[in-house]
């Protein structure tokens, strides 16, 4: 069945409560996402290898950055490249003008005949971009350029920092990087992934001390996963947890780095990895932060998704069954975390094998309800809603398999029953016979 994408996003406000310590002079950034050689492509992590002196584009050794000047192209590059702001703003820059192109173009259909509501333009005045939108609004409403976003988020984001406003109202700016102002809902998909570019090159020339680097490193690896680039978030998501731990961040901090770590290790099949590490920030969180923290139960429905993929049922329910009431009641039903988690555990029922009619009955039930909440809070085109509606039709056909097996076990057992009950009249029969002609035959009598 398919899986509703789980994905936990830093928050602002915690950054700022956990990363008040890192006030140490500004520092050149070293932190790169750029991690493989730009020729042969070997990982070189975060600090293997040389870089180029002018625009510093990573390579192996000696050998491929020669070759990359003399025959890569990287001799007409180089001071483009410089010009940029070095080779992660570079690389960050056309990253995001690919992912604007494939956002636009996948919502082409949804936007047809619409404006931006931020500029009122059909195409954008300065890079002609189409319209996207891929959040939860619906009708003519939240239709708008990416550049027209991203740039009311640096304005909106800067005005907070200079005015030295608290952390809610940070957290609420900072918001508009992945979500939309009009619904409060996240944007998914290839809009995710453009904006989580466009993020990553808002703030990538910041000191690896900034606080806000870290988090648009964070935007961007959840970006990247949304739009299924889960190798390249891989790569990030594992560059922010070095840089987190290298930093000391707090233990905070360091779990939610890695619950994304482990969302994208599942992604990828590697899901030994995703289940361990899964459980220590479920653990974790558990300890830090109590039961009824938003984070904590987004870390047991990760933890449990990866149980249900190993198979572990039985344990995947269990977890479930303690924290969707939880779920239930301080986030309430139309919480999207809250009805990722019923859907989790109306998978585990309709998949474990030793599921009863009952339990897959469950599983109907259950996501016919969240099915028609989804519906209402987020739309009929929203991933999560998708998700939950796929399930359910999975979960139908299971149901249907399962009745009409119980149809047909329940007629054998009616005909077996009636063999049963025809044998033993026969049987009774035949000794009465018997009966009736020892009667009738003495025993000595002889004919002839």
């Amino acid at each position: 069945m398919a899986s509703a994408r789980r994905l936990v996003r830093v928050s602002a406000l915690t950054a700022l409560a956990c990363c008040a310590k890192s006030a140490a002079p500004a520092a050149a950034s070293v932190n790169m996402i750029l991690t493989q050689c730009a020729v042969c492509a070997t990982d070189l992590g975060l600090s293997l290898g040389k870089k180029c002196g002018r625009c510093s584009t990573r390579y192996c050794g000696p050998a491929c950055q020669k070759q990359h000047w003399e025959q890569g192209g990287h001799d007409k590059l180089c001071k483009l490249i410089k010009k940029a702001g070095g080779a992660e703003q570079y690389n960050a820059n056309t990253k995001y003008t690919e992912a604007v192109a494939v956002a636009a173009e996948a919502c082409a259909d949804d936007t047809k005949g619409q404006t931006c509501y931020i500029c009122t333009q059909a195409l954008h005045w300065k890079t002609k971009e189409g319209l996207v939108r891929m959040c939860a609004c619906r009708g003519t409403a939240g239709f708008a350029h990416v550049s027209c976003l991203v740039e009311q988020a640096k304005i909106l984001f800067a005005e907070a920092e200079e005015n030295n406003l608290g952390p809610e109202a940070l957290q609420a700016r900072w918001d508009r990087w992945d979500r939309c102002s009009l619904c409060e809902q996240h944007y998914h998909r290839a809009v995710a992934c453009a904006l989580g570019w466009a993020c990553w090159k808002t703030y990538v020339e910041r000191p690896e001390t900034d606080q806000f680097r870290g988090m648009a490193m964070n935007v961007l690896g959840l970006g990247l996963s949304g739009a299924d680039h889960h190798e390249d978030a891989l790569s990030v998501q594992e560059a922010e947890l070095s840089m987190r731990r290298r930093l000391g961040a707090p233990a905070t901090i360091i779990l939610a780095a890695q619950n994304n770590l482990a969302t994208s290790y599942g992604c990828v099949g590697r899901l030994e990895d995703a289940t361990r590490m899964q459980r220590d920030v479920y653990s974790g969180r558990l300890n830090l932060l109590g039961e009824e923290d938003e984070r904590t139960l987004i870390a047991a429905n990760n933890y449990a998704t990866s149980l249900i993929t190993l198979e572990r049922f039985e344990e995947a329910k269990a977890l479930l069954g303690k924290t969707i009431p939880v779920a239930r009641r301080v986030l309430g039903e139309g919480d999207r975390l809250t009805l990722k988690m019923r859907c989790v555990y109306a998978g585990a029922l309709c998949q474990d094998p030793n599921a009863t009619l009952d339990d897959i009955s469950e599983a109907v039930t259950t996501l016919k309800e969240i099915e028609r909440t989804a519906r209402r809070v987020m739309g009929r085109a929203h991933p999560l809603t998708t998700a939950i509606e796929h399930d359910l039709r999975d979960a139908r056909a299971a149901l249907r398999a399962r009745e009409a097996e119980a149809v047909r076990v329940a007629e054998c057992d009616a005909l077996q029953r009636d063999l049963d009950a025809t044998q033993a009249r026969i049987a009774a029969l035949d000794a009465r016979k018997a009966e009736v002609i020892g009667k009738l035959t003495p025993p000595g009598d002889a004919y002839g």
